[in-house]
């Protein structure tokens, strides 16, 4: 629940960061299979709120071609999810993670990358990791680095392209696993609602009173621990 409570504050600041946050911990908590799920299934709850606040900012077209290009990686990402052990899961998970947030300061070009092809390249980058680890942010946040993608208008057009992905890959490995659905009791369900929606509004103060770098430093901080957890948990595994 401070997983997501975080996530939820850190998204309404930043407009993302969610599963940069909550997945690493919840994977840690409720498994690589199940925790996945329980992500997606989140990450869908915050978009879809933060977008009731964004939509006027939203660039559709972007948005329309990042859909189908997410749809190419998410398919072959729930076949691996479905077909990998859970440590060596844990293990990708965690390094996934932690790969897309050191590698995507790198991307900092002296001209930007504009164009139709790097778009849909990011989004089947984004749809795979979001299928495999619930991560679909670092893909989209190298690019928005390489295009100089305006900040308000990339965090915008993310809510709801992490809204629709994450029903994607929600569906696409219930399909493939019916048994892989988070079995959690109703008052843990109303829990996390609970605490998406408590940090979404402690997100709109923080909003008021700290500037956006310190906030994603927070997130990063949170995000590099929780994913080396997730690492020494599935090496942990593979020596016991």
């Amino acid at each position: 629940m401070v997983a997501i409570f975080t996530g939820s504050m850190l998204q309404r600041v930043t407009g993302m960061g969610f599963a940069l946050v909550a997945a690493p911990f919840i994977v840690l908590i409720a498994g690589p299979l199940t925790g996945v799920i329980l992500v997606n299934v989140c990450s869908v709850l915050t978009a879809a709120v933060v977008l009731l606040r964004v939509y006027r900012e939203v660039e559709w077209k972007k948005f329309a071609l990042l859909v189908p290009a997410a749809a190419v990686g998410i398919l072959p990402g729930a076949l691996i999810v479905q077909n990998v052990p859970a440590p060596w899961l844990e293990i990708g998970i965690g390094t996934v993670v932690i790969a897309g947030l050191a590698t995507a300061p790198l991307f900092r070009p002296a001209a930007p990358h504009t164009g139709t092809r790097p778009l849909l390249a990011a989004g089947s980058v984004s749809g795979f990791m979001n299928a495999t680890a619930g991560v679909g942010g670092p893909a989209l946040s190298v690019y928005a680095l390489s295009t100089r993608w305006e900040q308000s208008a990339f965090a915008a057009t993310m809510q709801p392209y992490f809204l629709v992905i994450g029903i994607g890959s929600v569906a696409a490995k219930l399909l493939a696993k019916p048994s892989s659905a988070p079995t959690l009791d109703p008052w843990a369900w109303v829990a996390i609602c609970a605490a998406i929606l408590s940090g979404l509004g402690a997100g709109e103060l923080l909003a008021r009173h700290t500037g956006v770098q310190t906030a994603r430093r927070l997130m990063l901080i949170l995000a590099y621990l929780g994913s080396a957890a997730t690492i020494s948990r599935g090496l942990l595994a593979l020596v016991a």
